[in-house]
């Protein structure tokens, strides 16, 4: 059976129809895997989305439908992670990834974008750098090691394309925090380029969990 509007799924789900649970997996468990491993890293992410899956389960007909099923979805992904995270004590405080960096207020404009450019970038974009397939392993490592809260918040920007609003939804934290941690993990990123440029090396030994 095919679903063919969000709704059907969300009526097959609450029907307790398998066809709707596998279709539903089959859309979201990627989005919600990339987001537990930003939270927790590979070892326990298979955990975080099991448990996702089964409170989503249990919760599905209380489902009020105020954000997409996906957004809701990863936001279980979220809680789930963060209250594991609590357990081993490893939950960054948010008040200490919001605080000043020297480097912050130089390396960004107004809008969010990088300026100036780093000295090695000559005529390549950042984007056009992202393409390279060491580079962009190189992100995956960096995303592995940054503070929790930055890492879910690059993730679900730059990886899954979500809006700032979607992201505050899904993280339960204000918008003005979701912009400086999105600042602050691009800034990790921008350095991580400039070394990547300097050594051809990523710059992930250099990275540590705050």
């Amino acid at each position: 059976m095919t679903f063919e509007t969000e709704d059907a799924l969300i009526e097959g789900m609450i029907d307790g129809q398998n066809d709707a649970f596998r279709t539903a997996i089959s859309r979201y468990q990627t989005s919600m895997k990339f987001l537990a491993i930003s939270l927790v890293g590979e070892k326990i992410a298979d955990e975080v989305v099991q448990e996702t899956w089964m409170s989503a389960l249990n919760a599905i007909d209380r489902f009020e439908r105020r954000s997409s099923l996906k957004t809701w979805l990863l936001r279980i992904v979220a809680n789930e992670g963060k209250t594991r995270l609590r357990k081993e004590n490893r939950l960054s405080s948010l008040d200490a990834l919001l605080e000043a960096d020297p480097h912050f207020t130089t390396r960004f404009d107004s809008t969010g974008h990088w300026s100036p450019l780093p000295f090695q970038w000559d005529e390549d974009s950042p984007d056009d750098l992202l393409t390279r397939d060491e580079l962009k392993l190189c992100m995956d490592e960096l995303i592995t090691v940054l503070p929790d809260l930055q890492a879910a918040t690059l993730n679900l920007r730059e990886r899954q394309g979500h809006s700032l609003k979607e992201i505050c939804n899904i993280l339960e934290v204000s918008e003005s925090n979701v912009r400086v941690l999105l600042h602050r993990a691009r800034l990790r990123l921008f350095r991580c380029i400039e070394h990547f440029q300097q050594t051809g090396e990523c710059c992930t030994s250099m990275e540590n969990k705050k």
